[in-house]
């Protein structure tokens, strides 16, 4: 069963009270006959409509995948009990208020302990108070460091930040491509400018020139060819997007080609290749982004289930979804080792997390899946997912290099 709420400023201003009573809506997947006699309900709070819907959408569709799957297995084992999940998913809209709101809901009303989002930096520094307050980890597919450094310890960094990607994106490219200069581009919001600042630190630092890095666009912008004609002036051999939302990618890619551009585009952000299509044509191919984490050459036969299991729940695959299938997972196998006691108390959770290891359930090779993150965070708050990239070939997303960021 999945318990889904549509979080606006009216419902805001009921209280949390209110919450519940004006955008509560029980639907999803029904409950099979199981001998489970418990359920562990999973919480998923992100951005489920907008330019950024597929973000929080894939989340969402990725717990109801995993959970659809362990539950016609009987449910998922923890100290000897078996657990039917459920999952309860917030439409946090990217906007920090209703986040922080949807937080509330999820700990306070519904006393979740983990959840899956959210999706951006603002949204996600927002609910770090209530999470703390609530005693409740979560699994943010957010970069700021601060996040993830102590003191604060309840937040699990779920995918490859841009921090970590871009600069091995930037080194392929220069090795394989010859890329010697690069120009960048991002929306005047706060993700986006902080992944380009990101982005042009680590490119100085490879020696690359820049030819740009201080033209954004506003987030509500329909015409990107006067910002991207300023951009094609400088002649970079690559354009990065920092941060860019899958609904204006289409957009400045077919601006860019439109214009003469005939170098290459990449983002550090996941993208959906049925948005990229749709909007951009023949102006996508070629396109660089960070791709999900199980592509289908390395797939074990779990994963297989997985990618059938996701599309009856969402309609159809998206590779993004790739990566996303590592977080319900995570906090299962976590919960199983850490015992009962962490479904309620997070500090065995957290305690499991420093030496938990176990074969990639995901992949066909014997690799392990574990926690990283020290290097960057000093502590081991992110999920060990591999590094995918992708590049759009004949309308379809085809693996550039696998790599990793431990």
């Amino acid at each position: 069963m999945t318990i889904e709420t549509k979080l606006t400023r009216r419902t805001l201003l009921a209280g949390a009270g209110g919450l519940a009573a004006g955008g509560l809506a029980v639907g999803g997947l029904a409950r099979p006959a199981i001998a489970a006699t418990k359920t562990f309900t999973i919480g998923v709070c992100g951005v489920m409509s907008g330019a950024a819907a597929s973000w929080g959408l894939t989340n969402k569709y990725c717990s109801l995948a995993t959970a659809a799957m362990w539950n016609a297995k009987g449910g998922f084992e923890i100290g000897g009990q078996k657990y039917h999940i459920e999952v309860a998913a917030v439409d946090d809209q990217n906007d920090p208020k209703l986040s922080v709101a949807g937080i509330q809901r999820l700990t306070q009303q519904d006393g979740l302990h983990y959840i899956i989002g959210p999706n951006v930096d603002t949204t996600a520094v927002a609910d770090v108070p209530d999470l703390n307050k609530a005693g409740a980890m979560n699994i943010p597919y957010a970069f700021s460091k601060w996040l993830y450094t102590k003191p604060r310890e309840n937040s699990i960094l779920g995918m490859i930040a841009s921090y970590q990607a871009g600069p091995i994106i930037y080194s392929y490219l220069m090795k394989a491509k010859g890329v010697k200069s690069v120009a960048f581009l991002a929306a005047n919001a706060s993700d986006p400018l902080a992944q380009m600042k990101e982005g042009v630190a680590a490119a100085r630092k490879l020696g690359l020139k820049i030819t740009s890095s201080s033209e954004t666009y506003e987030p509500s912008t329909t015409d990107f060819f006067p910002v991207m004609a300023k951009i094609v002036h400088g002649k970079p051999d690559l354009i990065v997007l920092s941060g860019v939302a899958p609904a204006a990618a289409p957009q400045l890619l077919r601006a860019a080609r439109q214009l003469g551009f005939k170098g290459l585009l990449s983002t550090e952000t996941a993208q959906d290749i049925k948005i990229l299509v749709q909007g951009a044509g023949k102006d996508a191919e070629g396109f660089i982004s960070v791709g999900g984490a199980s592509t289908p050459a390395i797939r074990s036969a779990y994963m297989d289930d997985f990618v059938k299991e996701y599309a009856k729940v969402a309609g159809a695959w998206n590779d993004e979804a790739g990566t996303k299938v590592y977080a319900l997972e995570m906090v299962l196998r976590t919960l199983a080792v850490a015992g009962p006691k962490a479904i309620t108390d997070v500090k065995p959770f957290q305690t499991a997390m420093a030496g938990f290891s176990i074969p990639n359930p995901f992949l066909k090779a014997r690799s392990p899946l574990k926690y990283v993150g020290t290097a960057y965070f000093g502590q081991k708050r992110q999920i060990g997912v591999p590094l995918v990239v992708n590049e759009v070939k004949g309308g379809k997303f085809e693996t550039l290099f696998v790599g990793s960021v431990s």
